[in-house]
């Protein structure tokens, strides 16, 4: 049956890399819009709760355990964004929650080159960096997802390289307590692509496989591709972000620590 599959997709396939090899003329681009949904790990905390308190607080937590995503891409570039939504009982954006979300990401394939916008109260930071190394091992298994036949493929990647700009109280003690033998904490990750789209392009800091990922799963988050729309009537603009403060992945990542754990002190020092 799996074989029966990988051919239909070749037979699929074909035509869509034809015209891509045909469309060297004329500019090749892409819409795919993707959403995120995240478990959210109460840990012993969340077991001292009732359930109509964990759907509460679930609720409240809306805006950053679901998320909206496009994707646009041409034949070497991609631009990846979140869509910002407004809570709708505030009517406010989450201010806290965006100092520790993606920002706009611009990836290169060929240059293997990553561009990403970040703030961080108020501070505008420019993190250019070499695109996450990803050792994928792909499966023979399938499924489809809309009208895309997908093939699964797995890997083992640092968790600090999949949330460098995000921001934890216990990624902190743990940077803290590190010693010299401290074993990298890795997150297992699930993809599953179409060979249909014959482009190495994925959301977020997936890429590599050869074809256009539509669904990740790692850690407690899974984000799935809803629709795709390929060479919209509208043209798509693909440029890296070029503003803020230069900067490296892992040193924006102690940047933000270092910020946290001084705001954590200073709040100390006035409660004493």
């Amino acid at each position: 049956m799996r074989l029966f599959l990988f051919k239909i997709s070749l037979i699929i396939t074909l035509p869509f890399l034809i015209a891509v090899s045909n469309n060297d003329s004329q500019e090749f681009q892409g819409k795919a819009y993707y959403f995120s949904k995240s478990r959210m790990d109460l840990g012993t905390w969340g077991a001292r709760m009732s359930e109509a308190e964990k759907k509460q607080i679930q609720s409240r937590l809306k805006n950053r355990l679901e998320k909206t995503y496009t994707l646009s891409f041409n034949k070497e570039e991609s631009l990846f964004k979140e869509e910002e939504k407004v809570d709708a009982i505030s009517g406010a954006t989450d201010s806290w929650g965006s100092n520790f979300t993606r920002g706009e990401q611009y990836k290169n394939i060929r240059t293997e080159e990553l561009v990403q916008a970040q703030e961080f109260y108020g501070k505008r930071f420019l993190v250019k960096d070499a695109l996450q190394e990803i050792e994928w091992k792909m499966d023979s298994e399938s499924k489809q997802i809309g009208q895309y036949i997908c093939f699964k493929a797995t890997s083992s990647i640092p968790s600090e390289e999949l949330n460098w700009f995000n921001f934890s109280w216990n990624d902190l003690a743990q940077a803290n307590s590190e010693g010299e033998n401290t074993e990298v904490k890795m997150t297992e990750v699930e993809a599953w692509y179409t060979l249909q789209i014959p482009l190495k392009h994925g959301p977020a800091e997936y890429w590599g496989l050869p074809g256009l990922i539509l669904e990740v799963s790692a850690g407690n988050t899974t984000i799935l591709c809803s629709e795709i729309v390929i060479n919209p009537k509208d043209k798509i603009s693909i440029e890296a972000p070029d503003k803020g403060k230069e900067i490296k992945k892992m040193d924006y990542r102690a940047t933000v620590q270092g910020k946290m754990l001084e705001m954590r002190n200073n709040r100390g020092r006035r409660r004493g």
